[in-house]
């Protein structure tokens, strides 16, 4: 229909109104169109005892056989059980055991981040963590522990939510200053129109966080820094200033929720493990996420 003869038709052609809505007519019936479908799977805790290798074999059998496949895995961490608190051995046979699995079990490409516990840790201290970190990305063929990628229209970021604390002991989560340098720049260099995709282990922005364990002490909420990222405001506040970015996904708290928050929809999607392999955690079941974009 040409855009006069819809004018005339909805007699409004005389008088000079002003239309601005009636230029987009043409689109109000049009479809969206799926232009990337992605898996994601989150802490598969991969560990030679109870049955984990055939629940993750299981899993990517499952996501294979979907009648639309998706293009590829998005693998946002705790790939196996544990690696803290570990000797080398134990964890070079968890690795050993998710890489056996998905080699054999899986013909998607997979994308991934670091986990807090895929990072095997001899001593508690800042250098035996970054070495630790760096036998993970070796593990999950990384060459940095956050890095960004285009797909589709869309733009991705891998992002590294664990960090050593200041005084060695374990982890806590938020960006390193270099890391929050490297992402304001790559939002900054990313075009305006092009979608964004946020990846991390830790939820950035998460409701459930509150609802995993006995959070409530002498009248207040006291969230673990482990538990979501510590530096919420400061990336909340960025992706405020860069509304193409329209999505963050993550997983660690096993549980699963959805958070529209200033135009980002942030989900954490719960957990391949459940349970760490003994059923449902709380009410949020074993499994994994399907994404259209």
């Amino acid at each position: 229909m040409q855009r006069r003869d819809l004018l005339k038709r909805l007699g409004l052609l005389t008088g000079g109104l002003s239309l601005p809505n009636l230029t987009q007519a043409q689109t109000f019936n049009a479809k969206p169109q799926r232009v990337l479908r992605i898996a994601h799977i989150t802490d598969a805790h991969i560990q030679p005892i109870i049955g984990a290798a055939k629940g993750f074999e299981k899993c990517l059998h499952h996501i294979q056989n979907l009648d639309i496949k998706p293009d590829l895995i998005i693998n946002s961490g705790d790939a196996i059980m544990e690696a803290h608190g570990r000797t080398h051995t134990s964890a070079d046979r968890q690795w050993n055991l998710y890489n056996e699995v998905l080699k054999s079990e899986n013909a998607l490409p997979v994308i991934s981040c670091v986990g807090n516990h895929d990072i095997w840790c001899e001593k508690e201290t800042a250098v035996s963590f970054n070495d630790g970190k760096k036998w993970a990305m070796d593990q999950l063929k990384l060459d940095k522990p956050y890095y960004s990628f285009d797909r589709n229209g869309w733009h991705f970021i891998m992002l590294d939510s664990v960090q050593s604390r200041p005084d060695g002991s374990w982890y806590t989560s938020n960006l390193d200053e270099a890391q929050m340098d490297w992402l304001k720049k790559d939002l900054r260099n990313t075009p305006a129109l092009t979608p964004v995709m946020i990846i991390s282990h830790v939820p950035i922005l998460s409701a459930c966080v509150f609802l995993d364990g006995r959070n409530v002490k002498d009248g207040n909420w006291q969230i673990p820094g482990r538990w979501m990222h510590t530096d919420s405001a400061e990336l909340v506040d960025l992706f405020y200033k860069h509304p193409n970015v329209k999505f963050a996904i993550s997983g660690h708290i096993h549980l699963l929720d959805k958070v529209e928050y200033n135009g980002v929809t942030y989900c954490c999607n719960g957990a391949v493990s459940g349970n760490w392999w003994f059923g449902k955690y709380q009410q949020t079941e074993a499994g994994y996420a399907i994404i259209d974009l």
